[in-house]
Formats: structure tokens, sequence, C-alpha cells
């Protein structure tokens, strides 16, 4: 075992993910890539992180009103062998991000022992689907503070904890290609983080730090209320649309973003990867 651990310590860079989820020796704890993932416990983000999870990633994830779920996405991964902590997160409130760092810093030391991660997911977000001529300010500064100038500045706050040469996947979406009345402000916000990523990825380079950002088309979950999910018509006037002939699962976004976080996506950098099945070509 001491052979198989000092080998670890030596060529874990070479190693694509860490595929030991039962670490009785604290030099194999340490050599585990860890991932934070904002809104994981439900939907999309949940979905990645059981998904890198899998591939022997340890998860940090956030949950903002609903610790319930957020732990039963931790058992799920420690029933499965892999390690998961959640940490409560409102990424539109930037005075609490301060007091965040501090308790992702404590949980890398006490359950990792470490005082870094490699990846980051900003995937927390909400949706507000109403038309430009009445949508309000009220609307305009949620969706902000949320889609935009949360992760803008969290990332900014997470980067001394942020390993060199880790990664950055930050999450925009179909719209802000393609456009559908009611996502005015939505789509703009997610434009603005694609800006962004490019900004990032050309300052952090230095760090050998990658940002791309991934662009899910319409997914059936229980994001705005569900409707791709649970409105029949909509689910088959948008199938009919896509060039894949159905609608997006969670699946596959949760597999892209395990793919784009893998070692053989290593030399990508500051792209746009749209995972849509091919909508509104």
């Amino acid at each position: 075992v001491k052979r198989n651990v000092a080998y670890l310590l030596l060529h874990e860079p070479l190693i694509s993910y860490n595929t030991i989820t039962t670490q009785p020796e604290r030099g194999l704890l340490m050599t585990q890539r860890i991932a934070l993932v904002t809104g994981g416990s439900r939907g999309l983000g949940k979905n990645a992180a059981l998904k890198l999870a899998n591939k022997g990633i340890g998860i940090i994830l956030t949950w903002n009103s609903n610790e319930k779920e957020a732990q039963q996405v931790v058992h799920e991964i420690t029933q499965s062998g892999g390690k998961a902590a959640a940490l409560q997160l409102n990424v539109g409130d930037i005075s609490g991000f301060p007091a965040f760092v501090e308790k992702v810093r404590e949980t890398l030391k006490t359950e990792w022992q470490r005082d870094s991660f490699d990846y980051l997911l900003n995937n927390a977000g909400i949706g507000i689907n109403a038309p430009y001529s009445t949508f309000t300010e009220a609307q305009f500064d949620q969706l902000l503070n949320i889609q935009f100038k949360g992760p803008f500045f969290l990332t900014q706050g997470l980067l001394p904890l942020l390993k060199n040469g880790g990664r950055i996947l930050n999450v925009s979406t179909g719209l802000a290609r393609f456009a559908l009345p009611g996502y005015s402000a939505y789509a703009a916000m997610k434009g603005a983080m694609e800006v962004l990523t490019r900004y990032q990825a050309k300052e952090l380079g230095e760090r050998g730090i990658t940002v791309n950002i991934i662009a899910p088309g319409a997914i059936e979950t229980d994001f705005g209320g569900g409707n791709v999910r649970d409105n029949e018509q909509l689910n088959a006037y948008i199938a009919s649309q896509t060039a894949l002939g159905r609608v997006g699962l969670p699946d596959d976004i949760g597999d892209a973003i395990a793919a784009l976080l893998s070692d053989e996506l290593g030399w990508m950098t500051a792209q746009r990867i749209e995972v849509s099945g091919g909508m509104f070509l």
C-alpha cells in the first residue's frame, strides 16, 4: 500500500481523476481532486456533482434554501464510496462571500487535508420568463445578482483556493445564440458570462487555469418551474426544432461537464461549448 501511495503522490498530474474512493491513508486523501459545484443540490448541478463523483472526484456542493436536498446528494455520493460536503450559499448576496470562502477553506482542511481545490463549476442560477416590455427593475436586479455579479465576485474570492492548473467552467444557455420571447434579461446575463469567460481565461492563463463555458439547450428539469419537462406541447415543439429530435436530459449535461473537466481537454480554454442536441439550427 505504501508503494502505491508513493506512486500516486509522484505521478498524480498524470492521472485522469482519482479513482480511489476509500482512502484510509492521508497521502491518498490529499491526491483526490475536488470540485466545487454551486447549486449542486438539484437539477443540472446535482447531476454534474454525481457524474463527477462517479469519476472519483471529491465534491463540495452548495445549496441556497433546501439543505435536505443537498444532504441527500451528499448521502448518495458517500453511499457510492465517494466523498462530499454541502455548504450554504446565496449566490445573489455577495456580502456573504468572504464567510463562504472561509467555510470552503475549513472544509478542504478538515475533510481532505488540503488547502486548495481543482474545479469550479458556476452552475447556480434562476430563470425569469417575462416580456421585455413589462420586465421590472427588481426582476432585472435579481437576475443580475445571481447570474452575473454573483459568479463574477464569487470566482474572484475563490481564486486563492483554486489550484494552479485548475479549471473553471461557467454556465450559459442556448438562448444566448437564438432568441425566444420572454428571456431578454436572462439571455443578456448569460451573454455577459460568455464574455467574462474569455477575459478570465486570458488573465488566469498564467496560472495554468483554463476557463470555458457550457451552454445547455432546453433540458427536462424543474428549472423555470419545470415547463420544459411538464408541458407536453412545449416539449414536443422543442423536440421538433432540435436536430437530434428530443429535448435534453440532465444526464446529457452532466456527462458533458465531466468530459469538459477531464484531462483530455486540458488544452482547451476560452471556449463556449453548446450542448443542445442542435436546437434551432
